[in-house]
């Protein structure tokens, strides 16, 4: 395995998680020689880039750092896939935390197949150490549970006990699964450790935004025949330390969908996602026994109480802020700000 790799990384006040993400990478087995890391900052004034320039005068392996003026995510991931000039692209963001010293490795390997086009953890990093959030997020394999009811999530589950809903021919290559999708659906999948082939992301996406699950939704679209590695390996996503941030990450959630949404910005088909699944959510959160219930299979599965005691609350934020920003959206619809933001 001799393959080149290109990190891309966004950034925006990122200095909560840096290091712990720089030393994940530092400890990568993956020869050092083959990686570049791209940092795409949306305007950092937390130490971030200065952080950034000593990881560049004193590491063996090339780190370079981008402007990313419309400070999104998506907009830092378009910035720096521009830049990027190996020949596979790892989506990986600034709160992600690579789980041991072999991950790259293991990630790049489903490449020797010429019919796997991307590679992405089954799962998320479970950790006791991590905070309640973070658990819970790890335990249910996404950060919006409202994907647990319309089953499009692609991270493992310990309630559904499955990695997605999504119909899909699987076959099991020993250290990862080989997926093939159908033309009408796909998950969610794309970013918090995505690996794929840069010309076959550069051929598929264009514009100041880069939605990784628009990209490759239009790519089986062209290319139906591809197919997507599931590696048996998880990702630390450190997605957020308390409620106040869920809350605030949510609201922006919400808010970047319809605008962009609204703006003909986005390509994957969300219409297509029952609404009926989205009543049965609004249901269970007004009556609370099922997500009691959920939280109880969960807990089974992998005891944390506390984790599992959020699942109720994590629904019933998530109804409200989606509510009321859908609400508002009638009326308005603009992207969330970013002023003040930090990981």
């Amino acid at each position: 395995m001799n393959k080149t790799v290109s990190i891309v990384t966004p950034t925006f006040n990122s200095m909560r998680t840096l290091e712990l993400y720089m030393e994940a990478i530092i400890c990568q087995t993956y020869p050092h020689h083959l990686i570049e890391i791209i940092f795409a900052d949306g305007g950092s004034t937390d130490g971030t880039l200065e952080k950034i320039e000593e990881y560049r005068q004193q590491l063996d392996f090339s780190v370079s750092l981008c402007q990313n003026p419309l400070k999104t995510a998506e907009a830092g991931k378009a910035v720096g896939v521009g830049k990027a000039t190996h020949e596979i692209v790892c989506l990986l963001d600034s709160d992600n935390i690579l789980p041991d010293s072999n991950w790259l490795k293991r990630m790049m390997m489903p490449f020797e197949d010429e019919q796997i086009v991307a590679s992405e953890p089954l799962a998320y990093t479970y950790r006791r150490e991590d905070n309640t959030i973070n658990r819970y997020c790890a335990l249910v394999g996404m950060n919006d549970p409202l994907c647990m009811f319309t089953g499009n999530y692609d991270r493992y589950c310990r309630v559904t006990n499955q990695w997605t809903e999504v119909q899909r021919e699987e076959k099991d290559c020993g250290d990862y699964l080989s997926v093939k999708f159908r033309a009408d659906m796909i998950p969610t999948i794309g970013a918090n450790g995505f690996l794929i082939r840069s010309r076959e992301l550069i051929d598929n996406f264009e514009g100041d935004y880069l939605f990784d699950i628009d990209v490759l939704w239009e790519l089986f679209l062209k290319k139906p025949d591809l197919r997507v590695a599931k590696v048996k390996t998880g990702i630390v996503h450190l997605f957020c330390p308390d409620i106040k941030t869920f809350c605030r990450k949510q609201n922006r959630r919400i808010m970047d969908f319809l605008y962009f949404s609204d703006e003909k910005g986005r390509k994957y088909p969300w219409g297509k996602i029952s609404r009926g699944k989205i009543v049965v959510f609004s249901l269970c959160c007004i009556t609370v026994i099922p997500l009691a219930l959920q939280a109880v299979i969960g807990h089974c599965r992998q005891k944390d109480f506390r984790a599992w005691a959020f699942h109720p609350l994590a629904c019933w934020i998530t109804l409200w802020i989606y509510g009321w920003g859908t609400i508002r959206g009638l009326f308005k619809k603009e992207a969330a700000t970013r002023d003040g933001w930090k990981q």
